[in-house]
């Protein structure tokens, strides 16, 4: 073959000799490689230098020299981030009993037949609820903070923002677990709302957690005390916009970002999994999620610099690292590589401890509540002859 021929790929004419078989494999690789320089250079797809090809050379490019965790976990160690951002989603929260959306069997969409929803994304409809509000509200109860608490996977957030690591901590739960579990509230980025704050939908009057716990608690349809409107948890239905802080705030929390870490989500939920697209060149991206996700398509594979797919396992990879498995699990492992088992542990023990006091505290003033008579009881009854 002659240099001209190797530069350009082409595949020389076979001698006489060449079976008709091995002529026709000639021409299916040359055909490839037609349809690669296409993708190449039409699409704009670039193949870059330095790549790892199918036996797993390292690429001299890559942020890391091993992108795998225990590799991730040792750079950690010896060389430290600076600048977190984490991504979660229902993933980090089944472990508190909270079922996730998506799970066959167990997830949330799979257990909704009892509501007689039109379909099962109605009960987040908004058109829907304007209708009728009751299914989502005996939902609300099922889910309603308070009921559970934050996991191993919440704490280990909080963890990074006790060591000054955590930039901001973006997640698509509902559930408050992250506050519940001490991650300051403008180091959080609730993508989806939550039931933190709520508004009336036609005067806009606010109203807090408490008041909305004690409707739903109450069986009673949440009636703005202003006009009786509808009060809705600041929770984003499909067709409500995504809070303004979502869109306002990735540019700068991005900006030197050195690992970002995506725990328990399915990255397939817009405008949310684009995060990943935020992270710069240099940032190593984390994945602790049970299943494979955010991988390139058959198409967006050729493109080497594709900001939204991930490549942990896959050729051209030089920041993705996949950790596959459970979420809590994950970061259990993690903290221990990087001599963390104790702290985590510790503020795990502490934090339960206390909101177990906390729990008993309030029940037990529900209780005296209930038990004292009220003022209307203390009055004597006047007698029959007082007339």
């Amino acid at each position: 073959m002659s240099a001209k021929d190797k530069a350009d790929g082409t595949v020389p004419k076979k001698v006489e000799t060449t079976s008709s078989s091995e002529s026709e494999e000639e021409e299916d690789r040359t055909t490839m490689e037609t349809i690669r320089r296409f993708f190449a250079q039409t699409l704009n797809f670039t193949e870059g230098k330095n790549e790892t090809d199918s036996s797993g050379t390292v690429e001299s490019n890559q942020v890391i020299p091993d992108l795998t965790f225990e590799g991730l976990s040792a750079h950690w160690r010896e060389h430290g981030f600076k600048k977190i951002v984490t991504m979660v989603g229902a993933g980090i929260s089944t472990s508190a009993g909270i079922p996730d959306f998506r799970s066959p069997g167990s997830g949330l969409y799979d257990n909704l037949k009892k509501y007689k929803l039109p379909h099962p994304t109605a009960i987040f409809d908004l058109d829907y609820f304007m209708k009728n509000p009751k299914p989502f509200f005996a939902l609300a109860k099922e889910l309603y903070p308070g009921s559970f608490v934050p996991t191993p996977s919440h704490y280990f957030v909080r963890l990074l923002h006790e060591k000054g690591l955590l930039q901001r901590h973006y997640t698509q739960n509902i559930d408050t677990l992250d506050r519940l579990a001490g991650i300051p509230t403008d180091k959080i980025v609730e993508a989806h709302g939550s039931f933190y704050l709520n508004h009336c939908l036609k005067c806009r009057k606010e109203y807090d957690m408490a008041w909305m716990k004690a409707q739903i608690f109450a069986h009673k349809l949440p009636k703005c005390e202003k006009c009786k409107g509808v009060v809705k948890p600041d929770i984003v239905f499909f067709g409500e916009n995504l809070p303004y802080r979502f869109y306002s705030l990735p540019d700068e929390d991005f900006k030197d970002c050195d690992l970002l870490i995506i725990m328990g989500t399915s990255l397939e939920v817009q405008p949310f999994a684009s995060l990943i697209r935020h992270a710069g060149p240099q940032c190593v991206r984390l994945l602790i999620n049970r299943d494979a996700v955010g991988q390139a398509s058959y198409v967006s594979a050729f493109d080497n610099n594709d900001k939204d797919s991930m490549r942990y396992g896959k050729p051209h990879n030089i920041r993705d690292v996949g950790y596959l498995g459970d979420c809590d699990t994950g970061v259990e492992k993690l903290a221990k590589a990087l001599g963390w088992e104790d702290e985590l542990k510790q503020l795990i023990q502490k934090e339960r401890e206390q909101l177990t006091k906390e729990a008993s505290a309030d029940k037990k003033q529900k209780e005296e509540k209930c038990t004292k008579p009220s003022d209307d009881s203390d009055k004597a009854a006047p007698s029959s002859s007082s007339s």
